[in-house]
């Protein structure tokens, strides 16, 4: 009879394993003739040893010897086993063996193993790779999570088992574990619980995803020290979501740059008692296919909503959305959306009033951002107001000429007309497009007084040729509906010969603090004197109608 021995030699490097955590094989000489010990553990249970083996011919007979891990190598054995029953495997020559082990103390063995198969070779003593855990084994054999399909309205899971104890000893006779940490893994997060004097436990969680696998698994103990805690098959819980429904006050924000829109609405679910208010759920704004977050907010206890929508990133398509991809007890809803932003443009305006009651204006407008266009034909709008805060009316429409067709770069405006009002509060407007805002520059008082004079007459008429002529007349200027004396000014006096159609400069006269004219000149001919304030008006006064009178010079 061919006979293979094993030392314990190879206890130094052996392999430890939990009970039920399958086999991994050893490296086996498969050039050697007859048995060979793959390894051997415990299995199935407390109290079960699992031998795995091949060889040429069909194994016939499994011995297996147990030493307590820290005994010596010449140490008795403290049991054996030899009634295996094949358990797994194509036959009797490759497979895995069971046989139950009965010792006298709780504790981690190692295993060598005896085989022998149908030819009569035998291997003795060969050294497992693995240990037996001979161990009190704590299971929970009724783990209970429901429901396994929450709703909206029942959103509450509970989960509840009872820890059971067995000794390997006495094998079948399973009692309730109390005081045991039991760790419930939701795979989302996990729980805590401990088992009671009848080893039954329960908690409770809402589930933060839509699909969840929930285990338990008992943790080590006082009463059970290096106890083999077995954790649970998985039970699936999928969380039912509801539809959803929101309203909006608007689909389409057009902003300035710079500037926020608001969005209002309620957001509802439909349950089993019909639709009811969405409390507490993210209502947002996200541009179409990047899933850029333009804005979000929540929904109150009552499902309404405010949201605030910034102009910083600007997207054409979009969509409104009620509760976020995901949640687990709400569908998510979605509307379009657009926001359209008209980029920030810089306006300027210089403008001055001549004494002729004509406006002239210029100025320059341009934008920063690369995105904006200008529109196919801009335009500024002249517009004035008594006031310069109310009121505000168009005077004249100026085109900006386009030469550049560049951010930061300025554009021009300018035209001269005759204003509808002297005395008034002028501004320039931008009449923006969708790409650029509307905007104003500051209010500039531009004003000048209408003026006239009255009583104009010379003296004397008739009079000596080359003696002194006078003029009598008031120079005045209206403030409001008020013609009030105009001091110190000069209105210019001009003289037509008798049958002449043209009118010559010939000086200027001064008037009093009353506004009364003086100055003389010397009589040379027949003629009509004018006088009018035409030519030094200052900075606030029109120019006046001209006044005439015919002098007979003899």
């Amino acid at each position: 009879m061919r006979r293979s021995t094993f030392r314990a030699a190879a206890t130094a490097t052996a392999l430890s394993a939990t009970l039920l955590t399958g086999l991994s094989p050893a490296q086996a000489d498969d050039t050697a003739a007859g048995p060979v010990l793959v390894g051997a553990d415990g299995c199935y249970g407390p109290g079960v040893i699992c031998v795995t083996a091949h060889s040429d011919s069909p194994l016939t007979r499994i011995t297996a010897h147990f030493f307590p891990l820290d005994a010596p190598a010449d140490a008795p054995e403290a049991g054996s086993t030899e009634d295996f029953t094949q358990s797994s495997g194509p036959d009797a020559t490759s497979g895995t063996w069971r046989a139950p082990v009965h010792l006298a103390d709780l504790g981690e063995y190692r295993v060598t193993v005896d085989l022998q198969d149908a030819s009569g070779a035998t291997v003795t003593g060969a050294l497992s790779p693995y240990h037996l855990e001979y161990r009190t084994v704590v299971t929970i054999p009724d783990l209970s999570v429901t429901p396994s399909a929450p709703d909206y309205l029942h959103q509450q899971v509970s989960v509840s088992g009872t820890a059971l104890a067995e000794d390997p000893r006495h094998p079948g006779s399973r009692v309730p574990a109390a005081g045991v940490p039991v760790l419930i893994d939701t795979w989302r997060g996990r729980l805590n619980a401990t088992t009671a004097a009848d080893g039954r436990f329960d908690t409770t969680f809402v589930p933060t995803w839509t699909t969840m696998y929930v285990s338990a698994t008992p943790q080590a103990s006082d009463d059970y020290p290096g106890a083999i805690d077995m954790e649970t098959p998985e039970q699936f819980v999928q969380t039912t979501q509801a539809p959803v429904r929101f309203t909006a006050s608007t689909h389409a924000l057009n902003l300035k740059q710079g500037a926020t829109g608001t969005v209002t609405g309620r957001a509802e679910i439909q349950t089993t008692a019909g639709w009811q208010p969405l409390p507490h759920t993210p209502i947002g704004i996200a541009a179409t296919g990047t899933g850029y977050l333009i804005g979000e907010t929540t929904t109150d206890s009552q499902g309404a909503y405010t949201l605030h929508v910034p102009s910083d990133s600007p997207a054409p398509t979009a969509e409104i959305y009620a509760a976020s991809d995901g949640l687990p007890f709400q569908q998510q809803a979605t509307e379009p959306f657009s926001l359209h932003v008209a980029y920030t443009t810089h306006l300027d305006m210089s403008a001055i009033l001549n004494d002729d009651s004509s406006l002239a204006a210029t100025g320059y407008v341009y934008f920063e951002d690369a995105r904006a266009k200008w529109p196919a034909k801009p335009t500024v709008t002249l517009q004035y107001s008594q006031d310069g805060k109310s009121g505000w009316k168009n005077a004249a429409t100026l085109p900006i000429k386009i030469r550049h067709n560049k951010p930061l770069f300025e554009e021009t405006f300018a035209r001269t007309f005759t204003t509808p009002d002297s005395t008034a509060y002028w501004r320039a407007r931008f009449n923006g497009n969708p790409d650029l805002a509307t905007s104003t520059t500051k209010a500039v008082h531009l004003y000048r007084y209408a003026t006239r004079i009255t009583g104009f007459h010379a003296t004397h008429d008739p009079v000596r040729k080359n003696q002194p002529i006078g003029f009598a007349g008031t120079l005045q200027y209206k403030n409001g509906t008020t013609w009030k004396p105009l001091s110190g000014q000069s209105p210019t006096l001009y003289f037509r010969p008798r049958g002449s159609s043209t009118y010559h400069y010939v000086c200027e006269l001064d008037s009093d603090r009353h506004g009364h004219l003086t100055g003389l000149v010397t009589a040379e001919k027949d003629g009509t004197w004018a006088l009018a304030l035409s030519r030094q008006t200052g900075n606030h006064y029109l120019r006046s109608p001209r006044v005439t009178d015919y002098v007979d010079v003899r």
